[in-house]
Formats: C-alpha cells, structure tokens, sequence
C-alpha cells in the first residue's frame, strides 16, 4: 500500500492531476508543462532523442518508434534513464540519424548555446522536429551548472540563427500563478536545502504550499496576463532543409 502512493507521488511530480497540487510543491509550473507536453508530444514522431533525459518522463506522450535518453552522468540526477552517457559536447551520433529531437529544461544549463544547436542540427534529418521547453523566471538551480534565461527574441534569434523555423510559440504561468508558484517553491527549497525529512516536507506541502497554490490558480483565472512576465517558454521547431 505505501510503495503505491509512493509511486502515485512521483507519478504526480511530473503530470500532476487536481489531486497532484497536495504532493507537488512546483504543481502549476509541472501542470503546464505537462499540458503542453502531452499536446505536442503527438508531433514527437520516428526516432527520437531525449536530450537531458533524466527519468524520460514525457516519453509516453509521443508517438516515437524508438526513442533514446542521452545524458551527462550527474549526481544531481541519480534515478535517471539515460540509455547513452557523453561528455556534454558532442552527442555520439551520426548526422542526420533522428527524426525527431526532446530537450526539456536543460538549454539554461549549456554554457556553449552555439554549439550545443549545431550538434541537434547535425544529428536530426532535414524537416525533422525539435520540441524545448526552457524557463524564463526560476531560481538557480542544480549549481554551478546554470548560466542563463533566455527571453523571447532571444530565442527565436538563436534558433534562426542554428538553422531551425518556430512552428508553434508558447508561454507558460504569464499571470498570477508565476508569482504563487515562485513563492512555494521558495519555500518548499528553503527547506528541502536544510535537509528535512521528506515526511515533513510533505506536511509542508500539503499543510502550506498547496493552499498557497490553488490560491494562485484561482486569482490567475480572474486577472489579467501578462505576456512580458512568465515561467517558461515551449518552443516547438522544424530544421530547415539543405
């Protein structure tokens, strides 16, 4: 019975339902990723590579025939399912071998931009599919290994300039659920950082930032948005051909 809703919470961590804001202190950002996810995942076609795959949790929502985690080995990452370790270079694949590309909350953690595009360029087909999300308003986080945010023209002009067409632009969290969300987590890292108990996180959680959280989700319906200000941005791209 507990090994069930210890699986239920981690399930919850990364497509959190109503229920999820109890056990997911970062439950409005992960919910629109998710929507997000699940909707272009459909587009997530042929063969495909996860980059910065982590626990591949998105992999069900698309529709690849194969698809390949790729990662660096990191100890801030120790249940990950990497099927293919590298250097954080060059990805160990031939040119033009996937048809389709994921890279979810990990384009902030490159130091080298250029080049890391130039590698998915290589390695994806003509016409082939690049899904990101990257954020705009969080914390640093995993350090030293963060080095940037990126706004909007930043990257529709680093994709251009790589050799990729946006087909589809979103922002997620543009209005009030960016400022409850960015409290709860500040709070929830306050403690996780001191090295509590996950039972007590939990009652936090539950006790504390879920309340702090269906807050924000229902002033977010009733106000305004603000697309100068939000979460992340989900970026769904083409490569262009030769």
């Amino acid at each position: 019975m507990i090994k069930k809703i210890l699986q239920w919470i981690d399930k919850k961590q990364f497509e959190p339902g109503i229920l999820g804001v109890f056990v997911n202190p970062f439950y409005s950002t992960r919910r629109c990723l998710f929507r997000n996810m699940k909707e272009l995942g459909k587009e997530v076609k042929g063969k495909t590579l996860d980059i910065g795959c982590g626990q591949k949790p998105y992999e069900y929502l698309c529709t690849s025939s194969e698809y390949i985690g790729l990662d660096i080995d990191n100890p801030h990452h120790p249940n990950h399912k990497a099927d293919v370790f590298y250097d954080g270079n060059v990805f160990p694949f031939k040119d033009e071998s996937f048809d389709s590309v994921i890279c979810n909350q990990v384009f902030e953690h490159v130091f080298n931009p250029d080049d890391f595009l130039g590698e998915i360029n290589r390695i994806l087909k003509d016409d082939g599919k690049l899904l990101m999300t990257v954020p705009f308003v969080w914390g640093e986080h995993e350090q030293p290994n963060d080095y940037a945010r990126y706004t909007t023209f930043a990257m529709i002009n680093i994709l251009k300039k790589n050799g990729f067409t946006i087909s589809d632009h979103r922002k997620t969290l543009n209005d009030f659920r960016l400022i409850s969300q960015l409290l709860s987590a500040n709070i929830y890292n306050y403690f996780y950082y001191k090295s509590t108990p996950k039972v007590i996180l939990g009652i936090i959680t539950i006790l504390f930032l879920a309340p702090l959280n269906i807050f924000g989700e229902l002033i977010a319906a009733i106000t305004p948005k603000n697309n100068d200000l939000y979460m992340d941005q989900i970026i769904f791209a083409y490569k262009n051909s030769k």
